[in-house]
């Protein structure tokens, strides 16, 4: 039972991690699916979609340390 816990708790610092990085551009992209189902036009949510994963590679490409992690999240804009 304690490996479960421990294997669980891996897998939810790593989700963490992931949405950390890519939250952003998930929640415009289904902004943008949205506004098509509602008949809109989703320019706007794609572009920022776009702009986030940019955002998301980069910050993915930076070398972080002990030191900075909590510079790594892709949250600030």
């Amino acid at each position: 039972m304690t490996e479960y816990i421990v294997v669980l708790a891996l897998v939810v610092v790593a989700a963490i991690g992931v949405y950390s990085f890519f939250g952003k551009t998930v929640r415009n992209q289904m902004a943008g699916v949205a506004q098509e189902i509602s008949g809109q036009s989703s320019t706007t949510q794609v572009r920022d979609a776009g702009t986030a994963a940019d955002n998301a590679a980069e910050r993915a490409n930076q070398d972080y340390s002990l030191s900075n992690y909590d510079e790594a999240t892709n949250s600030g804009g």
